[in-house]
């Protein structure tokens, strides 16, 4: 069983070193564990608080890093960053399976790879590194473990693929005129290719093709629209408050 003095790697995965490190061995306390062990508390506290420090940290965090996405976006975003499969592989990533006390007929049953145990443990982490230090440093920590999940997570949302009205919502943010499609195609009536290009400001900003008008358009934008992103968050990291942001 993993005790306290079993944690030192753990330690060094999250980059964050408890100063009550009896935090972090609660956290890691399965109810069924508890169960075989008498009258002693779980992590079931410590992944409530979890939840919610987790769920605002994220919502702060995608609400400066992607200015241009709606607030219905956003809310996918959210949903999907602290979902129980999304959360349980970032806690496959730290390898909390391995260090997570369970019960023996629960670790028998396979435990240490179920996702509502892994998703839970995740959680009950986060919600002691906030009691353990607060939100700056937890903040930290979420970010340092799941930053390259929210960015992967938010460029392959394909939940809604107007691209064109996405262009044009970014546009509109942007620049003083809307984007301007030009289309040309090739072949016979019965078998024409349409090539699109989109120009933003003036410029070319992207290009697609397909077999309808739409569906080029439709590949223009999407790339014109992902190019911006890129280049608008670039611009947006550059002017970063560099972490000084904390939910309140």
């Amino acid at each position: 069983m993993a005790e306290v003095t079993d944690l030192s790697t753990l330690v060094s995965r999250l980059g964050y070193d408890f100063e009550r490190p009896e935090l972090l061995a609660l956290a890691l306390t399965h109810r069924s564990w508890c169960a075989e062990n008498g009258d002693v508390p779980s992590n079931e506290r410590l992944e409530f608080l979890g939840d919610s420090v987790l769920g605002a940290v994220i919502t702060v965090h995608l609400y400066d890093r992607y200015p241009d996405l709606s607030e219905g976006r956003l809310s996918k975003l959210r949903a999907a960053l602290v979902s129980e499969p999304a959360l349980a592989e970032a806690a496959r990533s730290l390898d909390l399976g391995a260090m997570v006390r369970l019960s023996k007929g629960e670790d028998t049953m396979g435990g240490r790879n179920k996702d509502s145990i892994l998703s839970d443990a995740f959680e009950a982490v986060i919600g002691a590194a906030f009691l353990d230090s607060g939100w700056p440093e937890v903040t930290d920590l979420v970010l340092r473990v799941l930053g390259e999940r929210i960015g992967d997570i938010a460029y392959a949302d394909e939940s809604d693929p107007d691209f064109k009205g996405r262009l044009q919502e970014l546009v509109a943010r942007h620049f003083p005129s809307p984007p301007v499609y030009e289309l040309n195609d090739v072949g016979p009536d019965h078998a024409k290719e349409f090539f699109a290009q989109v120009l933003v400001d003036g410029n070319v900003a992207g290009r697609g093709e397909g077999g309808s008008k739409k569906k080029a358009e439709q590949a223009a934008a999407e790339q014109a629209w992902r190019d911006l992103i890129v280049a608008l968050e670039g611009r947006t990291v550059a002017g970063d408050r560099s972490g000084s942001g904390q939910p309140s």
